[in-house]
């Protein structure tokens, strides 16, 4: 609460009108004035304003604090309904949340004659949407495979269309006096740095897609972190070097005679 009191523990059939502003709506309604004492409308009955509450911010897009919380009974009475579809339970920080959820559960039945209800608990919640996002991640993960895979096909074909290319020049290297090995790890930088290139515009396109989610949905925390950025990297490197491997072979492999016949 920032001013004020909340919503006091009335009898449901004998609920006060009583109303209680989100700090963004006391703002839009009454500025910098006192609300405390003041009436409001919702829908078609009008409310008493007893507090206001700290301004709390977003929550996965839903704005807390453009709310203004009523009695029960007046909002069945206002939405011409007979009964509840949701209850919100508070309970106290470092308490059992299954012991709390057992005694709704219990006192619910009590009442109604029979489980025609569901009891979720936070941790239910947070378990639930943990396996959605493992199935994203495997998703993303597969996905992010097969580029890969797709990513190490692309280079072996260009790598090996520049050794044919390129078979008298390497002829000519060897027969210069250059070393296998030096033509083998001529190769294989070409093939990293083709792949470095690649992860570098991959790297940036998924930036530039991450920042207009950003821009489109300010509420959703859109971070890309630096050392996962790092890693993408590497593993782009990786791949070259792996895809590179072959054609280099075959080009540190060639005969310096048939290759200068060749061309």
């Amino acid at each position: 609460m920032k001013s004020g009191q909340f919503l006091p523990g009335d009898d449901a059939e004998s609920a006060r009108n009583f109303a209680v502003l989100g700090a963004k709506l006391k703002q839009e309604l009454f500025g910098s004035d006192n609300a405390l004492g003041a009436r409001v409308r919702v829908g078609t009955l009008q409310f008493r304003v007893i507090g206001v509450l700290e301004a709390r911010g977003q929550f996965l897009g839903i704005d807390l604090d453009d709310v203004v919380y009523v009695p029960a009974a007046r909002a069945l009475e206002l939405f011409n309904r007979d009964g509840l579809m949701e209850i919100n339970l508070a309970y106290s920080e470092g308490a059992d949340a299954q012991r709390v959820a057992d005694a709704a559960k219990a006192i619910l039945i009590a009442r109604h004659g029979r489980e025609d209800f569901t009891v979720v608990t936070q941790e239910d919640m947070l378990r639930t949407l943990s396996n959605i996002l493992d199935i994203l991640t495997m998703a993303v993960a597969a996905l992010g495979s097969i580029s890969l895979l797709v990513g190490g096909v692309g280079i072996v074909t260009i790598m090996t269309i520049a050794v044919a290319e390129r078979t008298g020049e390497i002829g000519l290297l060897v027969a210069l006096g250059a070393k296998r090995a030096t033509v083998l790890r001529l190769f294989l930088g070409e093939a990293i740095v083709l792949s470095a290139v690649g992860g570098i515009l991959g790297l940036a396109i998924g930036v530039a897609l991450a920042q207009l989610v950003r821009l489109a949905v300010p509420a959703l925390p859109v971070h890309t972190p630096l050392m996962f950025v790092v890693l993408a990297e590497l593993v782009a490197v990786v791949i070259g070097l792996l895809a590179g491997v072959l054609p280099a072979r075959r080009a540190s492999r060639l005969d310096p005679v048939q290759a200068l016949r060749a061309e």
